[in-house]
């Protein structure tokens, strides 16, 4: 995952833990794209204190993630939902009707078991 999306997860999950100031200036660096000096001059600061709260920050967000885990138990989710949805897009029409015939059970029922194995997994993880 690039340093941008993890910054963004790990500031959805964790970033109301910031105080207001702390959240202004990761929100300016990150996602506004302000550089240090536009923060420093905007907050009335030096650069460097720009670039150590940034820091800070971020190592205050990825301490939260080490403790509670939750972005990557939502990426997880996300990845076994995903999984999910392939399986119940790859049932054809066909294999629904050849179902209703009797035909390819088989498949239809190993697909049943994935799903229910995934589905298994997302709750353990809840």
């Amino acid at each position: 995952m690039d340093s941008k999306l993890k910054q963004a997860y790990l500031y959805d999950f964790y970033g109301e833990l910031l105080n207001e100031h702390q959240r202004k200036v990761y929100e300016d660096f990150f996602f506004h794209d302000l550089s240090l000096g536009e923060i420093a001059e905007e907050e009335g600061i030096s650069r460097q204190g720009v670039h150590d709260l940034v820091k800070r920050c971020t190592r205050t967000l990825e301490e939260y993630e080490s403790k509670l885990h939750l972005v990557n138990k939502f990426l997880y989710i996300r990845e076994r939902i995903d999984a999910i949805l392939h399986l119940v897009q790859s049932v054809s029409p066909m294999d629904e009707g050849a179902l209703s015939a009797g035909y390819n059970t088989a498949n239809l029922q190993t697909m049943k078991t994935e799903i229910a194995k995934i589905s298994h997994e997302i709750l353990e993880e809840l």
